[in-house]
């Protein structure tokens, strides 16, 4: 306990129960950090700031004007930011020739515009304060292909190559800048694909330790990764459960695997005929 005493931590996309956000959010206030929680729905973001004894920032990332504010907020609040995690996103499927351009423009501003915003921000104001830790969030679907996620893999894919770039160019000032790749994490963002009977099963016969992610998994890493003792810079660290000497079941696979489940809740009766 105490691994983050006396640091001032950011985390943007904790506006949602449960998801990663604010799972990492707990943990870094647990371990002594003063936190400011950020998003787009001011509501949930008071009740975890009132749990954590910390600072809600109403913040939309594809807008510059309000990252800038939320830093801003942060600084006029605490006088500096140690820590800064950007764990906002959006889980966008379709097939390839059906995705649409405003389907496009919008993951686009989410998830490279918007992240590109956070580093410009939140690089400066960390290296202010003499130095400290920036978490960004990729996918292991970016190293490991997910079919009908393109356009989700190529932003996040971008987002890696982003975070390199600015971990290569700040760290003589003490700002280490990574990047996380959860697989397939039991969140409020999954939870309706998870629960299909089937599906998770068939994730799981690719990940060697037996189980898919949660969130404690990655705010564990978060935790490691914003602490004094990390030693690393320009990394993703591949938070998956050694999905990565493998590869993600394809759509058979998951199709096999849904109708297996689902014939093996058939009644006996059913089966025979």
């Amino acid at each position: 306990m105490g691994r983050l005493t006396g640091k001032v931590a950011v985390v943007l996309g904790a506006a949602s129960t449960g998801n990663i956000g604010q799972v990492i959010a707990r943990r870094f206030a647990a371990e002594g950090a003063r936190v400011v929680v950020a998003g787009r729905k001011p509501e949930p973001l008071a009740t975890l700031a009132a749990e954590i004894g910390g600072l809600a920032v109403t913040c939309d990332i594809t807008s510059k004007a309000d990252v800038a504010a939320l830093a801003a907020r942060t600084l006029e609040e605490y006088g500096r930011v140690d820590v800064a995690v950007n764990a906002a996103g959006w889980g966008l499927m379709g097939k390839v020739l059906d995705t649409t351009e405003e389907q496009l423009d919008r993951i686009t501003a989410l998830q490279f515009k918007g992240p590109y915003f956070f580093l410009q921000t939140f690089v400066p104001a960390v290296a202010k304060g003499g130095g400290g830790s920036i978490i960004m969030f990729t996918s292991a679907s970016v190293y490991r292909v997910l079919q009908h996620h393109a356009a989700y893999i190529a932003t996040k894919a971008a987002g890696d190559a982003m975070m390199r770039c600015f971990a290569n160019e700040f760290g003589g000032k003490g700002v280490r800048i990574n990047s996380i790749a959860p697989g397939l994490t039991s969140t409020p963002m999954t939870e309706k694909d998870v629960g299909v009977p089937g599906l998770e099963e068939a994730f799981v016969k690719e990940y060697p330790l037996g189980r898919i992610g949660t969130p404690k998994d990655i705010a564990d890493a978060a935790l490691w990764v914003a602490s004094d003792e990390c030693f690393m810079t320009g990394e993703v660290l591949q938070i998956n459960g050694g999905l990565m000497l493998r590869r993600n079941p394809q759509p058979a696979d998951i199709n096999a695997s849904i109708k297996a489940a689902a014939a093996a809740r058939l009644p006996e009766t059913t089966k025979k005929e």
